[in-house]
């Protein structure tokens, strides 16, 4: 089989300070640095692609720039963060070069550059338009928690680590809620689109399913895009609260 994996990507991250649970988020001091800066380097590191960070606003804008990085001004009204990414790209490639696109959320400051790398492999096989990952759940708890999305996919044991995505949800799918039957996969919020997948999502209406359970990504779905899912082994800190900052400089700490 052909591998049709992207030979040109791109990745992207998108950042706004709109954040009601933390305000000015990106700007979140993290030992001198802001958090949307750790999220750049942490991408920078997989060395897949060139690196851009897709602002809404000009402050995040200044904080990539100082620190060396690129970044692009975005409209500060767009709903998501793949409409936001989608307008960065047509700034940055006018030509259309890269041929896929990686889209790292702005607040996983303690990321796991491999990750990112991983997101690329589903996307060696030609029928998949976009691929994402997830962790298998080990805390009891999560199974049940609606801020959990879950994955259902299919992993075969002894595999590739890799199954086509059949859906996301915020409840405990497949059933048996105590995982006896089999695992529940934790889905991480990190996306490899091939350009014109990407461009295809992005003019699409909002989807049925997609508004009932607030996932967007049940929008591709809905219209028969194909998601594969790539198992991945750690889950990334994503930064909402102030505990989770605390958790982040911990983590980040010198001499860790």
């Amino acid at each position: 089989m052909t591998d049709a994996r992207p030979a040109n990507p791109v990745i992207l991250i998108p950042a706004r300070m709109a954040s009601t649970r933390l305000p000015d988020k990106p700007l979140a001091d993290i030992h001198g640095v802001p958090m949307i800066v750790h999220v750049w380097r942490r991408a920078r590191e997989a060395g897949i692609g060139p690196v851009f960070v897709a602002c809404a606003e000009p402050a995040i804008q200044a904080a990539i720039e100082a620190a060396g990085g690129q970044a692009v001004l975005t409209d500060p009204n767009h709903p998501s963060g793949s409409d936001r990414i989608f307008e960065a790209l047509a700034k940055i490639d006018p030509k259309r070069e890269f041929d896929a696109v990686v889209n790292v959320q702005g607040d996983l400051p303690t990321l796991d550059p491999a990750l990112i790398r991983r997101s690329l492999d589903p996307l060696a096989e030609a029928a998949v338009d976009i691929s994402t990952l997830a962790v298998e759940i080990t805390r009891e708890e999560e199974r049940t928690n609606p801020n959990v999305v879950k994955a259902v996919a299919a992993f075969a044991p002894g595999g590739s680590g890799i199954a086509r995505a059949l859906y996301f949800t915020r409840a405990t799918a497949p059933a048996n809620a105590d995982g006896k039957s089999g695992p529940h996969y934790h889905h991480i919020g990190l996306y490899a689109y091939r350009r014109a997948a990407l461009e295809t999502f992005v003019k699409m209406p909002p989807g049925i399913l997609e508004q009932r359970e607030k996932l967007e990504q049940l929008r591709a779905l809905e219209n028969g895009m194909r998601i594969d899912v790539a198992l991945v082994d750690t889950l990334p800190l994503g930064v909402d609260t102030p505990a989770d900052l605390d958790r982040a400089r911990a983590l980040l700490a010198p001499g860790r």
